[in-house]
């Protein structure tokens, strides 16, 4: 793992705080699902504002460390060396270039998606051995997930937090100690810089209850520094527990133990990489007596925080939770060689006065310099460009007011169409109304004609009782009945008349016979007489048994005859009483039918008029839909117009400042090489003068004299 990553990383950071808000607050958003996320968040905005922008410097500083770095690489010796039994596993190389940002296989716009997919299955495929995970780790953290993934390298996440609310509320042995060096803990950033307040607080609770949780260890300077870089990144409970992983699997506790001993190995370790890589710098520093101890101790006991800025720092905390304190070793070998040709000029006294900072600063001035002019000269084009963006924006907020004029008149038009709208609602809930009283009365209607035809039916299986129309029919057949009778007593009369009629003839002819044949006066005549007259009377008597007997018989028939006419009178009824009922129920069917084709015709209606409404309703409501999305549509093409035209202009201004600062950092780093050539020539001036034996610092005025 060289220092390329660190470069490519930084380059990203700063490609990422100039893009849209909506990633950042994505990222957020993805991030507030653990347990620290938000907190990260928030103390980022407050306390990590300076790596929102990496300056050129130390991009530059990155780059050259890169450089560095991969000429420590090519060598099989300096990679051997490091592979001890406290090491952990090698780490790949990443031989990525500061210009090949654009050409990666994670696309910069998708970083924000893929830590967010890799933090969600982190217990599965993706694990930390991944070299997926390893190369996004080498090519930068995004700081709104840095919280979070620091957690996932080192194992915290699992951490248990009430040993640690225990730990607040005990009482250490170091705490003076730790509250003396508090106020030395980054003094230049704002959330430790009050006195006692929430950053120092902070930062002596984590110290507190690590020097309480590894008694062995307690407190030692140079913990403090890794502590705050954490708490920048996330709450108390979450350093406390990152900072125990730390040291348990990076050999950080070892170093930190009262004898130190894992420090001098590491000091040996390196010491002996700089035999072997930079020889003539070993050689040059064996000459001086310049130790290894002098400028390296702190290297490893803060982990680069307390010599390199906190961007460089981050990124370096990024990598080491990844590799371990291999990438620390290389980290040490780029840095002397990016200072090698100012090292090997300087004497033990200069060594130790220079910073490796220093070695950025004396490169990068030559290049401020070639770079002024054309600054400057951007600085004009920008100055022109916000000019005539000004202007444009001028142009663009009388075109906006026109065309918030033009949508105050939608807007009144789109109000007067809703007015419609909600007529012609009103009206179709009317039309729907009656329709559906229409059909409510249809069903009426039909319920009434299934009741009639049942009606009908009992009608035409039972006669009613009781009833007028029974009463009626029943009157008229016995009317008939009493007419027939009539009719048949006239009969009756008339028989009997011509009956006695020719019972009066006969009785005539009887007599007449006999006295035609008068009475002999002789015995034998009367014997005679006597006899005829006995046989007539038998014969008389015959015939009136023979009439009598016709008689009943014409009699009996006459009955019957009357009681087949009365059975025919009464069948003649009972067809006249069926048919007079027939008649009713086909008018009162006739009537029904009326009714129902009236029904039909009418619901037909109210269905045509429903249908009518329902299409004008939905033609009208298609049209207001139509015309609604065109004037939502405009609106929004002229909101983004105006979006993009503040984005311009936020750009430039963000432009306009970032070279006004530029040109500060310039000023500063102009005076602060006025301040250093002082220094060097009061150094200059303290070798050639003797020192005297009394110190200038108790009797200065013999240095007067």
């Amino acid at each position: 793992m060289t220092l390329t990553t660190v470069s490519t990383t930084a380059q990203q950071d700063t490609n990422n705080s100039n893009s849209s808000n909506s990633n950042i607050s994505s990222a957020s958003s993805s991030s507030s699902t653990s347990s620290s996320g938000s907190g990260a968040c928030k103390k980022m905005d407050l306390k990590c504002a300076a790596e929102e922008n990496l300056p050129t410097s130390e991009m530059d500083l990155l780059a050259k460390l890169e450089a560095a770095n991969k000429l420590i690489e090519s060598d099989a010796k300096s990679l051997n060396s490091l592979h001890s039994t406290h090491s952990r596993k090698n780490s790949d190389t990443s031989q990525i270039s500061l210009n090949s940002n654009g050409h990666t296989s994670v696309a910069e716009e998708d970083i924000w998606t893929t830590w967010a997919t890799i933090l969600n299955d982190w217990d599965g495929a993706l694990k930390r051995k991944n070299p997926c995970v390893r190369e996004l780790v080498r090519r930068g953290i995004p700081h709104h997930f840095r919280a979070i993934v620091w957690q996932q390298l080192c194992g915290a996440t699992d951490a248990d937090k009430k040993q640690y609310a225990e730990y607040i509320k005990a009482t250490s042995a170091c705490e003076k100690v730790i509250r003396r060096d508090i106020a030395r803990t980054y003094p230049e950033v704002d959330f430790f810089k009050e006195k006692d307040g929430p950053g120092q607080e902070a930062l002596f609770n984590v110290i507190k209850a690590y020097s309480l949780h590894d008694r062995e260890v307690g407190y030692c300077q140079g913990s403090g520094f890794i502590v705050g870089l954490l708490l920048m990144q996330m709450p108390e409970e979450e350093a406390f527990a990152v900072l125990v992983q730390i040291m348990q699997q990076h050999r950080m506790r070892d170093m930190f133990k009262p004898s130190m001993s894992e420090l001098g190995l590491c000091m040996y370790q390196l010491e002996s990489l700089v035999q072997e890589q930079i020889p003539e710098m070993h050689i040059h520093f064996q000459q001086q007596a310049f130790q290894t101890t002098m400028y390296a101790s702190s290297w490893f006991l803060t982990l680069y925080t307390t010599s390199l800025s906190l961007n460089i720092s981050c990124r370096i905390m990024d990598v080491f939770l990844s590799e371990g304190m291999e990438f620390i070793f290389k980290v040490a070998l780029a840095l002397l060689l990016l200072g090698k040709d100012t090292l090997l000029c300087l004497d033990m006294e200069a060594m130790l006065k220079v910073s490796i900072y220093f070695f950025a600063i004396q490169t990068e001035l030559m290049q401020l310099r070639r770079s002024y002019l054309e600054v400057s000269h951007q600085l004009e084009n920008a100055n022109e460009e916000v000019r005539g963006l000004s202007l444009r924006l001028q142009e663009n907020n009388n075109s906006r007011q026109s065309s918030l004029d033009e949508l105050c008149m939608k807007e009144e038009a789109l109000k007067q169409r809703d007015e419609m709208v909600s007529c012609l609602l009103e009206e179709l809930v009317k039309v729907r109304q009656s329709l559906a009283e229409s059909e409510d009365q249809i069903r009426s209607l039909k319920g009434k004609i299934e009741e009639l035809e049942e009606d009908k039916k009992t009608l035409r299986e039972t006669t009613p009782d009781n009833s007028v129309a029974h009463l009626q029919d029943e009157l008229i057949a016995s009317k008939l009945r009493e007419a027939e009778a009539s009719l048949s007593l006239k009969d009756l009369k008339q028989r009997v008349q011509e009956l006695s009629t020719q019972w009066q003839r006969q009785l005539q002819e009887q007599r007449n016979d006999h006295n035609s044949h008068p009475v002999d006066s002789t015995p034998k005549k009367l014997l005679t007489n006597l006899f005829d007259s006995s046989k007539s009377n038998e014969h008389a008597q015959k015939l009136e048994e023979e009439l009598m007997t016709t008689r009943i018989r014409e009699m009996e028939t006459l009955t019957e005859l009357k009681e087949l006419r009365l059975k025919v009178m009464e069948l003649e009824t009972q067809v006249q009483v069926s048919t007079n009922q027939l008649r009713r129920q086909d008018e009162e069917n006739k009537k029904l039918r009326e009714e129902l084709e009236t029904a039909l015709t009418r619901e037909k209606e109210m269905a045509n008029k429903a249908r009518e409404q329902q299409h004008r309703y939905s033609d009208l409501e298609s049209r207001m839909k139509d015309e609604l999305m065109n004037v939502k549509i405009k609106f929004t093409e002229q909101s983004q117009t105006v979006a993009e035209l503040k984005q311009e202009i936020s750009r430039l201004e963000t432009k306009n400042s970032e070279m006004l600062a530029e040109g500060e950092l310039r000023s500063n780093l102009d005076e602060s090489d006025k301040v250093r050539d002082l220094q060097d020539k009061i150094a200059d001036l303290k070798a050639e003068y003797p020192t005297p034996i009394t110190s200038p610092d108790t009797e200065p005025w013999k240095w007067i004299s």
